[in-house]
């Protein structure tokens, strides 16, 4: 994925994994120190699967094909980008130009015949490079995302709209929900004005730090984050509601039920109603 400037303002940029910061700040991805350019006017997060547009607090004025940007958008090839008095072209992939042969700049015949050969065969000679899988899932546990999984490489929205990152076709979910975005410990998680909020472990945030093992939950919809290697009967435990203490039960407290010890509990039970008469 590039950045191509028509108007030669800047040469051609080549977009890095992760945040790609635009704007007057000298440690950006792209520096243009001119008038009517925030010190980060804007940034292109690029993750395995496409790339968005975020402005962040204090950035300027954007515009993609002509329409203002106000809230996270995702790019297409061949969209343009306006900030201050720079218009940039988004370029996500290009056709690969053909080589020429060392004589007179023809391939032999055999070379062309093998490649038209390859193409009927859906074969173009290039080996797929396998992408990274995502270092964070989330799982749905409720609903129509029941046993769903979506991997989070990078910034992604949630909602309802087919336009979003993860689409989630439920009516209670607003249309642009929530984003969620890596970092070393899970998912920073940031409601983007929902009607009916955005929820850590059932306690309602505007921001928030998603942990392996904790829901997220968008109304009624629950998701839970599985981090690779993580044990899904950790998980089950972590979002588990408490279990009622031996006494409110009328156990005897030698009698100990716990989430790892249900069939030994119950036979402890079964041995103090027969003994004990």
């Amino acid at each position: 994925m590039k950045l191509v400037f028509p108007n030669g303002e800047h040469a051609t940029v080549l977009l890095s994994m992760g945040v790609n910061r635009i704007g007057s700040d000298p440690e950006g991805a792209v520096v243009l120190a001119l008038p009517g350019i925030e010190h980060r006017h804007f940034e292109i997060h690029v993750t395995s699967t496409g790339a968005n547009l975020q402005k962040p607090e204090g950035s300027g004025p954007v515009t993609v094909n002509g329409k203002p940007v106000n809230e996270l958008i995702a790019l297409r090839t061949g969209d343009l980008v306006g900030f201050g008095p720079v218009t940039v072209k988004f370029v996500a992939s290009e056709p690969a130009r053909a080589s020429s042969g060392a004589a007179g700049g023809v391939l032999p015949a055999s070379v062309v015949a093998a490649a038209q050969a390859m193409a009927l065969d859906g074969d173009t000679g290039a080996t797929r490079v396998r992408a990274a899988p995502p270092k964070f899932v989330l799982r749905g546990v409720s609903g129509t995302t029941f046993g769903k999984m979506y991997g989070v490489p990078g910034p992604m929205t949630i909602g309802r709209s087919a336009e979003c990152d993860i689409s989630i076709p439920v009516d209670e979910i607003s249309r642009r929900h929530a984003l969620v975005k890596p970092n070393a410990q899970g998912l920073l998680v940031e409601d983007l004005g929902s009607s009916n909020g955005t929820y850590i472990n059932n306690k309602r945030v505007q921001t928030g730090q998603l942990l392996p093992g904790d829901e997220l939950r968008l109304d009624q919809v629950r998701l839970i984050l599985v981090a690779p290697g993580m044990e899904i009967q950790q998980v089950q435990q972590k979002t588990a509601p408490a279990a009622r203490s031996p006494a409110a039960a009328g156990v005897p407290g030698w009698v100990k039920v716990t989430a790892g010890g249900v069939i030994a509990g119950s036979l402890a039970l079964i041995a103090w109603l027969v003994l004990g008469r």
